[in-house]
């Protein structure tokens, strides 16, 4: 099928985009950057926005750098750019592990980061990869400008604390300590298809022993959220397999399971207990 017809808006300035933004959100304005997940439910007729604002051209949108102990993504960084590392140390390694488990190579090289959180797909790596760091948004309108905190942002399934005249214009990532361990696993059932579980484990080792664990699940709730009764199981253990089962219980018994006609709420705990279990084992 084909779009229904649409405006398509091209700034070449950030005031540009979101003066234009601001005019065009009542009449169910969108942003264009990767178009990866819009532009398909837009050939389906399932969303028929009457006008597109593609950031495309809009300068300074593609800004990747560290600053002030974090790394800044801009609205038009492609997931590509993350195969080799694009920070130093942990975060720059988790980023590039994370990325090639994100859909398939011609996607990564057209889809953004923040495009990913935006549109809050319950199983998206990004939003699971944002949630657990402790990541922050950077919300942009005509109006101004306010920094969201990822455990605010997420709300539900699509659904995020941006209202429809703001631009997430850049994400936060902290950089991650020298030495940090991460683990990295996730379920579908084809390669490319959206994981019906994700998890992603993140701790440092002191002493011989677990501190300060990030362990968060995606895929499995209306949207990615770290599991504090699993980093309980984990602070304070040796990291190793009864350390690492007992998280990977806690966290199943924790999540309140999303159900569909192929899953049903046991079958996804099992999956949670699976992913969890076996991203802190490839944290080793």
């Amino acid at each position: 099928m084909k779009p229904a017809p649409f405006v398509r808006h091209a700034p070449k300035t950030l005031d540009e985009a979101l003066k234009i933004l601001a005019e065009v959100a009542p009449q169910d304005g969108r942003i264009l950057a990767g178009g990866q997940s819009l532009v398909p439910v837009m050939a389906f007729r399932m969303a028929r926005p009457a006008h597109l604002v593609d950031i495309n051209e809009v300068a300074g949108l593609d800004k990747l750098a560290v600053e002030d102990g974090k790394l800044i993504v801009g609205a038009r960084v492609r997931h590509a750019t993350f195969h080799r590392p694009a920070a130093p140390g942990p975060l720059g390694a988790l980023l590039a592990v994370v990325v090639r488990n994100i859909a398939h190579y011609p996607i990564r090289t057209r889809g953004t980061m923040c495009g990913s959180l935006a549109n809050a797909d319950p199983a998206s790596e990004w939003c699971l990869t944002a949630a657990t760091l402790g990541a922050q948004m950077v919300a942009k309108s005509a109006s101004g400008e306010r920094v969201i905190a990822a455990d605010d942002f997420f709300e539900g399934i699509m659904s995020t604390a941006l209202a429809e005249d703001e631009l997430l214009a850049e994400v936060r990532l902290p950089l991650l300590p020298d030495g940090t361990k991460f683990g990295f696993n996730e379920f579908s059932r084809r390669a490319g298809d959206f994981a019906m579980s994700v998890a992603l484990a993140v701790y440092e080792i002191k002493d011989g022993r677990i501190a300060s664990p990030r362990l968060g699940v995606g895929g499995a709730e209306p949207h990615p959220r770290r599991i504090p009764e699993a980093e309980a199981a984990l602070d304070g253990q040796a990291p190793g397999d009864m350390a690492f089962r007992a998280a990977a219980e806690a966290a199943a018994a924790a999540i309140d399971p999303l159900e569909d006609a192929q899953t049903d709420a046991s079958y996804r705990r099992d999956l949670v207990r699976a992913v969890v279990r076996r991203a802190l084992e490839a944290s080793l």
